[in-house]
């Protein structure tokens, strides 16, 4: 029997080593990540732009667990939003035609 003497080749297990993306995604979602940066722009030492970003990325469940749920009072993403948009309108029609009638009210000026 021939001798080798190569050495058996060894894999460093990862989190994600047999993992199909759909159960990295699964994981992230349950878990929640957390991005954050700072992007500064400058010329020479005056600080033209500074941008701060921070995102969490996680499941509605996680969010709400955490305390997170703005998107259920934002009327915008709400199926209220279009009757609100209505209302709003016909305030702003409203208030023109009382500001209308208001300004033939007053008596001109001499």
């Amino acid at each position: 029997m021939p001798y080798s003497t190569a050495q058996p080749t060894r894999t460093v297990p990862t989190v994600t080593q047999g993992s199909t993306l759909a159960d990295v995604l699964e994981r992230v979602l349950d878990k929640g990540i957390v991005i954050a940066g700072d992007i500064s722009v400058s010329v020479g030492s005056t600080e033209l732009l500074s941008i701060r970003i921070r995102l969490l990325i996680s499941s509605v469940d996680k969010a709400k667990e955490i305390g997170i749920n703005w998107w259920e009072s934002d009327p915008f993403l709400s199926s209220q939003s279009q009757k609100l948009l209505e209302t709003n309108q016909q305030l702003e029609a409203r208030i023109a035609s009382l500001e209308t009638e208001l300004r033939s009210l007053r008596p001109a000026s001499v």
